[in-house]
């Protein structure tokens, strides 16, 4: 049993808030458009639902203006007809992650550290999902099916970090993850534990008591990248979760998607870096666009990325200017571009 089940009611509660938000996302495109007072248009994508579901929380839906078909937080989650276009060097797997398998759920791609699929369950579904075709079909549900990828991690010492993604790795209920985490600190070779995750920017709440106090008790260094692709993402309640986890002693990075239409303008990145810099979050990367399967309307040329990060360097001390990245299959790190 975890050290951490012996809860007040208020960390209950705490914990049945964010949940509840995951079971009452909105997940049909009618009533999103419903809540927006937005109208069926012929280039809204009925046939790329079906294809890759709706699903968004109610606290960052409060963020997007209603009436607006055209608001960056709206343009990440609404699916469109462009979706159905085969184009080509779109695939289902850009990263070739199938290759990188050790285990079920344990996937290295690079030296020194590892990434596990902890879950397939995600905050939102954003349409550019690099995993929107992934098959999570052997990802462990529990401590004795994760025992293989825990005892791979064992075996090698030269792994120092790992990483939890998923899905999302915050969507996983408290006891689950909590377990996970303290199976790996036994293993004494590992040092450093990050998260990938938009839990924080999509739903504040999770990053309640009980989570911050498993960050605080932790051996492991925390690293987490959490995932924000426009200023108007952070409201009053994610600044605030994103500053306690902070004072909990967890490293905040942030690395954004480069999206056509959506912060594809220099003061666009500028006021985002800024907000970012606000809440303790370093800029960490701008990635080029995954080609995945129904994300080409998404994607911004590698010109023009390299473009924004030059006037971006105009506008803003050097630790508030993002990488500008792409993950290539095969190459021993991530390329940096700019």
């Amino acid at each position: 049993m975890s050290i951490l089940t012996s809860q007040s009611e208020s960390v209950r509660a705490d914990s049945q808030i964010w949940r509840g938000y995951m079971k009452s996302a909105v997940r049909r495109l009618d009533d999103l458009l419903h809540r927006l007072e937005l109208s069926e248009s012929p280039e809204f994508g009925a046939l790329a639902e079906k294809k890759f579901g709706v699903f968004v929380p109610l606290p960052f839906l409060d963020r997007m203006e209603v009436g607006n078909p055209d608001d960056p937080l709206l343009k990440q989650v609404l699916p469109v007809r462009d979706e159905d276009l085969k184009l080509e060097n779109f695939v289902d797997d850009p990263l070739d992650e199938e290759s990188a398998f050790l285990k079920p759920g344990l996937l290295q791609k690079y030296k020194g550290r590892v990434l596990l699929i902890t879950t397939s369950a995600c905050a939102i579904h954003c349409r550019y999902c690099f995993r929107r075709e992934f098959s999570y079909s052997q990802t462990p549900v529990s401590l004795k099916q994760w025992q293989p990828a825990l005892d791979q991690i064992a075996s090698d010492p030269s792994i120092e970090e790992v990483i939890f993604s998923g899905g999302d790795p915050l969507t996983m209920i408290d006891e689950r993850l909590e377990d996970l985490v303290f199976a790996l600190e036994k293993i004494r070779h590992l040092k450093k534990l990050r998260f990938h995750t938009r839990l924080p920017i999509m739903i504040p709440s999770r990053i309640h008591s009980r989570f911050l106090s498993l960050m605080q008790m932790t051996r492991f260094q925390k690293i987490m990248v959490i995932h924000c692709n426009h200023a108007n993402e952070i409201d009053e309640s994610v600044q605030s979760r994103l500053k306690a986890l902070k004072n909990a002693g967890v490293m905040l990075l942030n690395q954004s998607v480069l999206l056509k239409g959506i912060n594809d303008q220099v003061q666009t990145l500028v006021k985002l870096s800024k907000r970012l810099l606000d809440c303790d979050v370093l800029p960490y990367y701008l990635h080029q666009l995954d080609r995945v399967h129904g994300s080409g309307h998404f994607e911004v040329d590698r010109q023009r990325g390299e473009e924004l990060i030059g006037l971006m360097r105009s506008e803003l001390p050097g630790y508030g200017v993002p990488k500008f990245a792409k993950e290539i299959p095969g190459e021993p790190s991530k390329t940096v571009w700019a």
